[in-house]
């Protein structure tokens, strides 16, 4: 009933197929899919890709994702629910690996060029975010602050401007739907205190550190982004 698949946008790939199964009624409305290890092996892809693919498919109504029950076949929407055929974008996870490859070379550079004003602006946007950690707008904004004032102290615009448009990549539907059931005042706190981190590297005037902090805070973004909304208890791929 499935088919392994090459690697090429992989997580549409999936969505394509799970999506055929629905639309010629061997997925009927209200099956359960299988859990997203036995997806993964049986499409030959990671479990964060599955994932992606039936978050593409919640967004556009065939499926219904339970947390703690598993993943259900919803009744078949409209064809304007859908993704055109060629319509494509990036998923959640390739995002976090540009980002996390990016984002860890400005914090470098950052560490070398820090001032005390580039420094005051980086702790106010801190201190505002530990005032919202329940609020997800407010926390999402400084979220975003926080890392394109980074990019700020480099001084270059082209660079604070391609971080900006690469963190707004999170705005897209997918990967709104995907942080919804992941994202919460904890994982708010955790992301707040690997930012105080990262800020104590570069006002150190520590590269390296700085490097490393901005790394292992987007490792753990994606590692929070991992955990199963399946039946099945989470373990590591």
């Amino acid at each position: 009933m499935f088919v392994a698949l090459e690697p090429r946008r992989l997580y549409r790939q999936v969505a394509e197929q799970i999506r055929m199964l629905i639309d010629t009624g061997e997925l009927p409305a209200g099956a359960k899919l299988p859990a997203e290890r036995e997806l993964s092996d049986r499409f030959g892809v990671s479990r964060p890709t599955v994932r992606e693919a039936l978050i593409v498919l919640e967004v556009e109504g065939y499926l219904q994702i339970r947390m703690g029950s598993g993943v259900y076949v919803s009744h078949k929407p409209r064809a304007s629910n859908a993704l055109e055929p060629g319509e494509d974008s990036d998923g959640p996870f390739e995002i976090l690996q540009a980002r996390l490859l990016i984002e860890s070379g400005i914090a470098e550079e950052a560490a070398r060029r820090a001032t005390p004003e580039s420094m005051a602006r980086i702790n106010e946007i801190l201190e505002r975010m530990e005032r919202s950690l329940d609020n997800p707008q407010v926390a999402l904004a400084c979220d975003r602050a926080f890392h394109t004032a980074i990019a700020d102290i480099i001084g270059n615009s082209a660079l604070n401007r391609f971080t900006g448009l690469i963190y707004d990549k999170r705005m897209t539907p997918y990967f709104t739907k995907l942080a919804s059931y992941f994202e919460g005042p904890h994982t708010w706190r955790l992301a707040l205190e690997e930012h105080k981190i990262i800020r104590d590297a570069i006002a150190a005037g520590n590269p390296a550190a700085a490097r490393e902090a901005m790394r292992l805070h987007l490792t753990l973004a994606q590692k929070r982004f991992s955990e199963s909304f399946g039946e099945e208890p989470s373990r590591d791929d």
